[in-house]
């Protein structure tokens, strides 16, 4: 069979089209600020999120890095999900980098409330960290690819102001937020002092990630940015993949939601124990069925469907490489999967 791979969005492989995009970009200095490429995908981001300024990176990570870094000194805390990427899945990066401490929360979906913001000491005395930050997580990777409430959002940031600390959101996916909410990608800006966006999952390209903000947050991040080692030249080849995007693959993202869906409500029909995906993950269980995640994942694997462990369940991403006929197979891999471990138990 063909592979499907839905181990992540990550995954996917820059189209022809975009190849070809990239290939005749025009091309400057990113250092000096002369590559015109990149600055149009820094204009178009900022039109996208109505922030004013917003800058090139090389990577989502580092936009997290950077963005906690300009918005926080050393000795600080920074409150977030307990499973935020920023704090699991970073190589303890900003601890490091900008030596700040983690107040996470518990959460089910990986969005919490403004009480639970309120509940954290205020702190910046000589025996408690100052709570200078809020991080945000939309949508929320390892809650389930969850897409926090508009009206909670915009609350908790509120609460953070009132407390006086900044707010930031790591919004790897919030493309895909937006269009299983149906909220402009403005309104999830306008409450925060920064967020970014990446290209490299459901966009589609081959790398890079664009940080937004008021100018003075991208004055700031821009120095953080070189300090952090993520300078760039001719940076036009890869910008214009993120420019090509924007014109061709936005509409699109709901096409990787109803695939989910359609996933899901496969496996549910297998008898997996799924939770009901909100945009392109499907995270299901499938100890009903006679496994355990590791035992199931590879038995995945070795019939050509890629998939994790995440958390203690599974987790099956969709995107622009998997088509209507990929889930078809994926799912035919899991029925035989279900079926044969239902043999090996009955025997």
């Amino acid at each position: 069979m063909v592979p499907v791979d839905l181990f992540s969005d990550t995954h996917t492989l820059p189209t022809a089209a975009m190849r070809s995009a990239m290939a005749n970009a025009l091309v400057g200095d990113e250092q000096m600020g002369e590559d015109p490429t990149t600055r149009l995908l820094q204009d178009r981001v900022a039109e996208l999120l109505d922030t004013e300024a917003a800058l090139f990176l090389p990577t989502g990570s580092m936009c997290n890095k950077v963005g906690v870094a300009a918005l926080t000194r050393p000795g600080d805390a920074v409150i977030c999900d307990s499973m935020a990427h920023v704090l699991r899945f970073e190589g303890g990066g900003s601890a490091v980098l900008s030596g700040v401490v983690f107040e996470p929360l518990a959460t089910e979906k990986g969005w919490f409330t403004p009480d639970q913001v309120e509940a954290v000491p205020i702190g910046g005395n000589v025996y408690q960290p100052r709570s200078a930050l809020v991080t945000l997580e939309n949508t929320n990777n390892f809650g389930g690819g969850t897409v926090w409430p508009i009206d909670i959002y915009e609350a908790v940031c509120a609460t953070a102001r009132e407390r006086g600390s900044a707010v930031f959101t790591d919004g790897a996916r919030l493309l895909n937020a937006s269009a299983a909410s149906g909220i402009v990608p403005s309104r999830w800006a306008a409450s925060v002092d920064g967020l970014w966006i990446d290209l490299s999952k459901g966009l589609g390209c081959p790398g890079g990630a664009v940080l937004a903000g008021s100018a003075g947050f991208i004055a700031e991040a821009n120095r953080f940015k070189y300090m952090f080692g993520g300078g760039l030249r001719q940076s036009g080849i890869l910008a214009a993949a993120g420019v090509y995007a924007l014109d061709h693959h936005l509409d699109r993202l709901t096409d990787d939601h109803v695939r989910a869906a359609r996933f899901a409500e496969g496996l549910a029909a297998l008898g997996y124990s799924v939770e009901t995906p909100e945009t392109n993950m499907a995270f299901f269980d499938p100890t009903p069925v006679g496994l355990t995640a590791s035992e199931a994942v590879a038995r995945f694997v070795a019939q050509g469907v890629r998939v994790s462990v995440v958390a203690g369940r599974i987790r099956a991403v969709t995107h622009l490489d998997v088509d209507d006929a990929g889930i078809d197979a994926a799912l035919a891999v899991a029925a035989g999967i279900a079926a044969a471990s239902a043999n090996s138990t009955s025997g």
